[in-house]
């Protein structure tokens, strides 16, 4: 068995592709291994800034021998196609057997092909391998016409201690495969030989890069939480700049560096935002969580106490402009109020034919009033106001600079302004919740202009017909329908959503109907209640009755109705309304005519049925009592009640006889057994 050992050395590889393509590496290259026959017994792939590394353990040092069987012609076929058979398949007539078959002598011939080394297959798997990596995006250089996310400078190539013989060619010139590599760029840079993963792995350390991405990542987190610590600080969570920064360094120093006191009265999150983006620091937290004037910067280099003052006092001088831009935007911005930037949304449009920015804003500004009605605790000249200074700070130069800090710096313009507590929230969240994971605003204002905002948007683009497709959703509805879902849900709302719909649409003029809407609603509730363990045949078959467009009060119903069918009356009359949905059906479409009406009672001629058309009457108004009183687990209880009448009705009585009058009461009897039970739901849609 042999191990193979593969490296990708190119110029820094953009950090938010590297995971990705580590990970497209090794697929691609074992795949074309299996479909090769060389089996191996483990594969693991690395990325640093500057490489893509695979190894390959296990391998065989020459490919199995094929034998295949394939059948061609009948033996008196034409020559023609006899001859075609044999040029496939490389065989003369003679080289090839007659084999009595059921419909006649054909001819079969016996392939065997032997395998071939590892070694000659392995260079065309990883030639093909490099030129099918899906790059989001790549380049040329020089004068090549090979592309790639940037240029490559050697491929490193070695089975079992040699380097493979093969190269890759770019254009202009070739790399041919080689068994050496390099360190840290500019503390290793010579030729470093190896000859295999292990000897890689370790000399590559002594070069000072650290190969393993997760070790890298640990080598930050500790570190810079030791630093913070030192400091009587917590770092602040954050995960994806730590993906990014473990991309940027090959071998983690993390050092600490000082925010000027003069730059802490800017809002945190502003402070924040520009280290992220622009410089990639980390955050610290004081003990009583507010943010530290401390910031924790990743270096690419050894630990050195003199050169680790000078790392930090760069880091500093950078940082200090970067936040005195910050600064100079609060400023700035804070010499107009929030209502004075009102005017300028007529400036941005929102989409071609849904208006500007302002023509939306005035749209929610009048369905956020009218929705705090369904919104406990919401004052609808809170929400009002609220939603008209909602997108307001979308003007201002800090947002300009740092749009992730849309809402953030609205709540501080408007509490700069003198705006109240729930218009200043309520500007800030509106925009959440913006995923599954993102937390769901409570407070009463706020909940009706998020609601407010994403119905508005769900309305105009489903009425213009511009629809989510398969996986295009580009105007992120899908997003928007499960924020409302949310906002109803989580905060326990009764808001009928054919009403919420229609007070959305009259904010639009010349618009139709935004068809299908509801439907989509009502797809994405299956998909946010089927992630947290709710059957979708359940809401499927509450959904079916069209009569429940309440959130809350549908889950209730879906709730009562899985917890009846977990019972035995409840999985008994499942079946019961099965059979009797299906013989109607069957004998509906065979007569040509449906059996809706009542049943006859003088043509009962077995006790049982006479038995079973009193319990079903007594639920003609006991069942819609109990709905309308939202006892659902009381409507399922008297839907109990016609298990033992159904049961002996099946057991008892024929439906299908020869009496074309009687054959026709017993269908109505039936027909009311599933009209009776659909009250309830649709039991059609539960999958048994």
């Amino acid at each position: 068995m042999a191990e193979l050992l593969l490296e990708l050395f190119s110029e820094e590889i953009p950090a938010r592709m590297q995971k990705r393509a580590a990970e497209d590496l090794k697929k691609l290259v074992t795949d074309k291994l299996s479909k090769a026959g060389l089996e191996f017994t483990a594969a693991e792939a690395h990325v640093t800034p500057r490489r893509l590394t695979l190894m390959v353990d296990g391998l065989p040092l020459r490919q199995p021998d094929v034998r295949e069987e394939r059948r061609g012609p009948r033996a008196d076929a034409p020559e023609k196609a006899i001859a075609g058979f044999l040029g496939s398949v490389g065989l003369m007539r003679d080289q090839v057997e007659e084999r009595e078959m059921p419909k006649g002598v054909f001819l079969f011939a016996l392939i065997e092909k032997a395998g071939a080394e590892t070694r000659d297959v392995l260079p065309a798997i990883i030639l093909e391998a490099i030129q099918e990596l899906p790059w989001q995006k790549s380049m040329r250089w020089a004068r090549n016409s090979f592309r790639w996310v940037r240029p490559l400078h050697h491929v490193l190539a070695i089975l079992d201690g040699k380097t493979l013989d093969g190269s890759l060619a770019l254009g202009d010139w070739v790399l041919d495969f080689t068994d050496t590599t390099r360190g840290h760029r500019f503390l290793a840079p010579e030729a470093i030989q190896v000859t295999g993963f292990a000897d890689y792995k370790a000399k590559l350390r002594e070069a000072c890069v650290v190969l393993d991405r997760e070790e890298r990542k640990q080598i930050i987190a500790d570190g810079a939480s030791t630093l913070a610590k030192a400091e009587g600080m917590t770092l602040k969570d954050d995960q994806g700049l730590l993906e990014e920064v473990c991309g940027l360094v090959e071998w983690p120093a993390p050092l600490i560096g000082r925010i000027e006191d003069a730059f802490m009265e800017v809002p945190p999150e502003a402070l924040v935002t520009a280290m992220r983006t622009h410089q990639k620091y980390f955050a610290l937290a004081t003990a009583d969580g507010a943010l530290a004037p401390r910031f924790i910067t990743v270096s690419n280099m050894p630990a050195d106490p003199a050169r680790d003052v000078t790392i930090v006092a760069g880091n500093e001088k950078v940082l200090r402009a970067r936040l005195s831009d910050a600064r100079f935007f609060w400023d700035q911005d804070r010499a107009e109020s929030l209502e004075s930037r009102v005017p300028a949304l007529a400036n941005v449009t929102f989409y071609d034919k849904l208006g500007t920015l302002a023509d939306k804003m005035a749209r929610v500004e009048q369905l956020a009033e009218k929705l705090a009605a369904f919104v406990p605790g919401c004052g609808a000249d809170h929400a009002r106001r609220a939603a008209r200074l909602a997108k307001a700070d979308l003007t201002t130069e800090m947002v300009g600079e740092f749009p992730e800090l849309q809402g953030v710096m609205g709540r501080y313009y408007a509490g700069h302004d003198g705006e109240s507590d729930a218009v200043c929230n309520a500007i800030a969240e509106h925009y959440a919740p913006q995923g599954p994971s993102d937390s769901c605003p409570t407070v009463p204002v706020s909940v009706a202009v998020a609601l407010a905002d994403k119905l508005d948007t769900l309305v105009g683009f489903f009425a213009i017909d511009e629809k989510p497709t398969g996986s295009k959703d580009p105007f992120a509805l899908r997003r928007a329908a499960l924020g409302v879902i949310r906002l109803v849900i989580e905060n326990k709302l009764r808001l009928p959503l054919r009403a919420a719909i229609s007070m959305a649409l009259q904010g639009y003029t010349g618009l139709g109907e935004p068809d299908g809407l509801l439907d989509f609603l009502a797809d994405r509730l299956k998909v946010h209640l089927r992630e947290q363990g709710v059957r979708h045949d359940l809401i499927s078959a509450v959904f079916a009755l069209g009569d429940e467009d309440d959130l809350n009060r549908l889950i209730a119903r879906v709730g009562a109705l899985g917890t009846f069918l977990e019972t035995e009356d409840g999985t008994n009359l499942l079946i019961a309304h099965g059979r009797a949905a299906n013989i109607v059906r069957i004998e509906t479409k065979k007569d040509g005519r449906g059996y809706e009406d009542v049943p006859d009672g003088s043509r009962f001629e077995a006790d049982e049925e006479g038995a079973l058309q009193r319990a079903l009457d007594g639920l003609v108004g006991a069942l819609p009592e109990h709905i309308e009183a939202e006892d659902f687990t009381g409507a399922m209880g008297v839907l109990a009640k016609l298990r033992g009448p159904i049961d002996a009705y099946f057991d008892k009585v024929t439906v299908n006889v020869d009496q074309p009058a009687l054959r026709e009461n017993r269908l109505k009897t039936l027909a009311g057994i599933v009209t009776t039970m659909n009250q309830v739901a649709d039991f059609s849609k539960v999958e048994g």
